[in-house]
């Protein structure tokens, strides 16, 4: 079997997350924390809409991870997100870390917002 390196360009993937935290580039960012394209943004959590609504445009798809396991946005941030037009999917924030790297990998443009992981 051959394996490729993955190649992401100047964008920069996950690189692990703690209790509190996600690193991105050497640097610990605290969560609950929005990521795109390589840079970590302070992001105020599932109360705070204004930061995701600012993606419109901006991103394909915004995966958004709950936590330790996946749980349901509050209804009127998923409605202000469909209204939007941002496509949100909802996972834990391990699997929404791992499914940005890919999708960063294969250069689309996505977004992260994640809660801390355990």
């Amino acid at each position: 079997m051959q394996l490729s390196e993955i190649e992401f360009g100047n964008a920069k993937p996950i690189e692990g997350y703690g209790p509190d935290f996600y690193r991105l580039d050497g640097q610990a960012h605290p969560a609950p924390v929005l990521i795109m394209a390589g840079q970590a943004l302070s992001w105020g959590g599932l109360g705070d809409a204004d930061t995701l609504l600012a993606l419109a445009g901006r991103v394909d798809v915004l995966l958004v991870g709950t936590g330790p396991q996946i749980a349901h946005l509050p209804k009127d941030l998923r409605m202000a997100l469909e209204d939007a037009g941002i496509g949100a999917e909802i996972m834990d924030s391990p699997a929404a870390c791992r499914t940005y790297n890919v999708l960063l990998s294969e250069q689309r443009r996505v977004a992260v917002a994640l809660l801390p992981a355990v």
